[in-house]
């Protein structure tokens, strides 16, 4: 309700002008019992800078006050230890801020910060933080450090002094503990950490990924009420689960992951039709049959809100019982699904679809690589003899979903991803790219397909839904990537007075696709995008270039998509008519829903991106003194960072281990010697690796040759 009510004000306030707080109550119109919390509300945006209280007590917002010039609101995101950026919402460019001027502020902190040299409305400029806000919330693991009896701990991968501890229980922790705290903060006296809970020691094994994950809030055990529960979900699909489901035991269906994959949600089928079209079945398994609402197993998963993969491990939402056994489709056994089945022409457009309850068997556990072997090479492994025919026209069908969705808008960024290859005690032994073949692009086209038709299912019935959307290209950041093409002598002539569509984006990205830093231009290019999140307001979905879009495909790992699972149960499958009451309550808790699983989601990609830099750094740290080509992926005022041309590893070159003086040009985005040696995003170099650590996640080289493109 408050968020709502902050929007309004704010909106309210749009115009510029400051008003006294009875006239914001009576303009906002809501019932008189709500004054209160409309007062308490205002208060709170003053103490959180969104307004401005004036000396004769009216509110107007804060940034169209005198008191705001050179300040702004946002979020500190730390670069481990060092210097750190301040994300503001409503500036294109994030703002630099040097080790010396974080003022004790630390990742995710809500802070004030000062404008220091430049300008917002240049490429780049700098700041100082000179209030926090409010703290990061999220859960923080520290060291302990005991030193003349007395107990101080150190924030991970910071370079931060040392916070005093307190708290029950400290006197029975030792040098070199791990734990978690909550940071209590003094704009006077500065922070201070209160203990919570001791995860290990720093050298116990694998402590590394268990601190990654506690400091995002990850368990990897459950909890009593969940395993108590789980004694009362069986082990096998019964006769009395079968009921108004339709039976598809005895129809070719399978399913493709990868070579490790426990965890399967979606099986496919694929069938020609008399009138030439393809009958496509996604069969997706029914979850929310067995993790039923407001559950211990429900809550649970509502709290974690997705599965995270790491390089070695995976820690699930739901407990293995469940994702790797009865809900997960495994072959020859029956198991409960929820059915979409489309109708596709043979120009890849959606003639007809239809969502239902079914069971079925999974005839055959294949994976992304046997399938390629059919698809890509000609050569059918044993056991899938029975199954190519349909498999190669299932990947004529994705060829002409995917030429169609290009038609239609999708966008296709094709940024390489690192695999990081670890033997059974978690040890690195390789970083190599991720391969993604016709099989795995199948299984992504089929899901798409499924996905946009539960989507439109529930959108058409203006019922309550929840939604993956995706919002519209940030155009200042856009201009700014245009004019770095520029720069590079990549030709870009698209006019950006409009909002750009889809069509111009794909355009941007023809100009620079054979450019030998095509994966390094890409990912920049990503950044000039939104990013995608869950909500109720479905906005559509701009990357993928559809009007309607939603998560179905995955409720084993997502809690959105068995959420949605939830939907359908509620609104089409029922057996007695649908009630106001259902409507109302999901149209109470969606948002709260979507907002979370979009926390959730932020959450386990920064949890798995730590770990990946972590792992990354660990094999570097066995490669010391080694050379490898790699190719400059961003230039900063202290150096540059360079991506290895095989590994996808990045580490950073910096400025005083060159042998020239450099100068950073912002504007065009390199640096620049006075003999005119030029560093750019692209330019080709040789670099050894001279320090590296995975407890910081951090790898240094130094440049051994440059300018390889010209030799």
């Amino acid at each position: 309700m408050k968020e709502a009510i902050k929007q309004e004000i704010q909106e309210l306030l749009s115009d510029s002008k400051a008003r006294e707080a009875i006239d914001i109550i009576k303009a906002l119109n809501y019932s008189k019992d709500l004054d209160s919390l409309i007062m308490e509300t205002i208060q709170e945006m003053v103490l959180e800078y969104d307004l401005y209280m004036t000396k004769h007590g009216r509110y107007l917002n804060f940034k169209d006050s005198e008191a705001s010039k050179d300040l702004y609101k946002g979020f500190f995101e730390s670069s481990r230890g060092e210097y750190g950026f301040v994300v503001v919402q409503e500036l294109s460019e994030d703002i630099f801020i040097p080790r010396d001027f974080k003022n004790s502020a630390m990742d995710g902190d809500l802070v004030l910060v000062k404008i220091t040299k430049g300008s917002v409305n240049n490429k780049k400029c700098e700041g100082e933080v000179v209030k926090i806000i409010k703290r990061n919330p999220k859960t923080k693991v520290a060291e302990v450090i005991i030193l003349d009896k007395k107990y101080y701990c150190l924030l991970k991968n910071s370079k931060n002094s040392k916070l005093p501890l307190s708290g029950l229980d400290i006197d029975k922790l030792v040098d070199g503990d791990l734990i978690t705290i909550n940071i209590l903060n003094d704009n006077k006296k500065g922070a201070k950490a209160i203990f919570k809970s001791r995860i290990g020691h720093k050298n116990d094994p694998g402590i590394d990924i268990v601190a990654v994950l506690a400091e995002h809030d990850f368990e990897v055990e459950f909890n009593s009420d969940v395993l108590e529960e789980l004694k009362r979900i069986p082990s096998k699909v019964l006769e009395s689960d079968l009921k108004g489901r339709v039976d598809l035991r005895d129809e070719e269906i399978f399913t493709i992951d990868g070579d490790d994959t426990k965890d399967i949600d979606d099986a496919i089928s694929l069938k020609e039709l008399p009138n030439g079209n393809y009958e496509l079945g996604v069969h997706i398994a029914d979850v929310s049959y067995y993790v039923k609402e407001d559950s211990a197993l429900d809550k649970e998963a509502r709290k974690r809100g997705t599965s995270v993969y790491l390089a070695d491990r995976v820690v699930p939402m739901l407990p293995h019982q469940l994702s790797n056994g009865i809900c997960s489709l495994n072959p020859n056994v029956d198991r409960l699904t929820i059915s979409c089945v489309s109708e596709i022409d043979n120009k890849g457009n959606i003639v007809d679809y239809k969502i239902f309850p079914s069971v079925i068997k999974s005839r055959i556990q294949m994976t992304y690589n046997k399938v390629n072997e059919i698809l890509e090479k000609g050569h059918i492994p044993d056991g899938y003899q029975e199954f190519a025919d349909t498999l190669k026209k299932m990947a004529n069908l994705a060829k002409i979903i995917r030429e169609n969705k290009i038609k239609k808008g999708y966008i296709d960024f094709d940024v390489s991803e690192a695999k990081i290859v670890v033997d059974s005690n978690g040890k690195v032994l390789d970083v190599t790219k991720r391969y993604r073949g016709v099989g795995e692009n199948l299984i992504e086209d089929f899901m798409i397909i499924a996905n946009e038709c539960v989507a439109t299912y529930i959108y058409n019935t203006s019922l309550p839904g929840i939604y993956r959307v995706h919002g519209d290209v940030n155009t200042d950041r856009l201009r700014k990537f245009i004019t770095l093409l520029n720069t590079l002598g990549i030709e870009v002539k698209e006019n950006l007075n409009h909002k750009a569509n889809q069509k111009v984006i794909q355009k941007i990205i023809s100009t620079f696709k054979n450019h030998k830093a095509f994966q390094v231009l890409s990912t920049q290019m990503l950044s000039c995008m939104d990013k995608a999140k869950y909500q109720t307001n479905n906005i559509g979905h701009f990357a993928l270039g559809l009007r309607n879009y939603t998560h179905f495909t995955s409720p084993i790992r997502r809690y959105p998509d068995t959420t949605c699972h939830r939907l359908l149960r509620e609104y089409f499958f029922r057996d007695t008519p649908l009630t106001e009451e259902v409507i109302n309550h999901f149209e109470n808790i969606l948002d709260e829903i979507a907002l979370t699983s979009s926390e959730r989601e932020r959450a386990s990609a920064e949890c798995e991106r730590e770990v990946t830099d972590m792992k990354m750094a660990e094999y570097m740290e066995e490669h010391l003194g080694e050379t490898y080509q790699g190719m400059v992926s961003g230039v900063t005022s202290f150096g540059m960072f360079v991506l290895l041309k095989d590994k996808l590893i990045e580490g950073m070159v910096r400025l005083e281990t060159l042998e020239e003086e450099f100068i950073y040009d912002p504007a065009k985005e390199w640096l620049i010697s006075n003999s005119k040696k030029i560093y750019t995003l692209g330019t080709e170099v040789l670099v050894q690796v001279i320090n590296a650590s995975r407890d910081t996640g951090k790898i240094d080289f130094v440049i051994v040759k440059d300018d390889l493109s010209e030799n």
